[in-house]
């Protein structure tokens, strides 16, 4: 019995850690903080999506992450409540999108 219980309340534990993920800013964080806070990213998939981002320019909203390759609404609802989309500022901005003459010369 005692068993049973203890372990029901570590799994209650467990699971409550996993749901409680801090807000995370989808245009400016790196790879590491976007796997550590979004349920159902792991790094490869965090690092995708700072990849689109770089050459996309940021996102508009949470929505747009799932144009990202291996993102789809389901995770994005699952993390929509820990999404942030703040504007970055116009320097950040410049450096995430690359400039369309620098593409041209590349």
């Amino acid at each position: 019995m005692k068993r049973s219980m203890l372990a029901i309340m570590l799994m209650g534990l467990l699971t409550s850690a996993a749901v409680l993920a801090d807000p995370v800013n989808i245009n400016t964080a790196d790879a590491r903080t976007l796997a550590k806070e979004l349920n159902g990213i792991g790094l490869s998939r965090a690092q995708a999506i700072v990849d689109y981002r770089e050459k996309n320019g940021p996102f508009k909203n949470a929505d747009d992450l799932a144009k990202v390759k291996g993102i789809g609404m389901k995770v994005v609802e699952q993390n929509r409540a820990n999404i942030r989309v703040d504007k970055m500022d116009k320097s950040k901005a410049a450096a995430a999108k690359p400039s369309e003459g620098a593409a041209a010369n590349e």
